[in-house]
This record gives C-alpha cells, structure tokens and sequence, in this order.
C-alpha cells in the first residue's frame, strides 16, 4: 500500500504526462509547491514507476527546452498590454 506522499508522486506523474503540463502549472493545479512537484517526480517517483518516470522525463526536458520561447512570449505580452495602457491613459 502506497502512503499519501507515494500516490501524490504517481497522481502528479500522471497528470503531467498525461497534460503535457509544467511542474509551474502542476503545482498550481494540485495546490503544492513547485519544490513538492520537483521532488516528487524525480525522487519518489523514479523509485516507484520507472515507466512513468521516463514519460514525464521526456515532457519535461521538452518544457525545459521550449522555456525561453515562453518566456520571451510573455514578455513581448507583458509589453504589449503596458503600451496599450500607457496609449489609452495618455489620450
């Protein structure tokens, strides 16, 4: 029998697999900290379902690569927003 650390690694597992999420995203869906994700996945997981462990690898190592397209996305967003603002108030 599994305790509640052990199926909170295989729900989370799961979830990103499953969602292609982010550890961001996951730990804002299951309530828990990025840090709670992290060790879950490649501590408590690793041990428990290899399988599954390989999967979420292969999701997150493709999250990690595309990273810095995210994030130059959202500040070009960021930007966007503050010049429609600064447009709108300046009128």
């Amino acid at each position: 029998m599994y305790s509640e650390y052990e199926e909170r690694a295989i729900s989370l597992g799961r979830y990103i697999a499953d969602s292609k999420s982010t550890v961001r995203a996951t730990a804002k869906k299951f309530g828990v900290s990025k840090s709670t994700v992290h060790t879950d996945i490649t501590v408590r997981l690793r041990r428990l379902d290899p399988a599954l462990f390989g999967e979420v690898r292969k999701v997150l190592d493709v999250n990690k690569e595309e990273r810095h397209i995210r994030g130059g996305i959202a500040t070009r967003e960021k930007y966007k927003r503050e010049a429609v603002i600064s447009s709108s108030s300046g009128s």
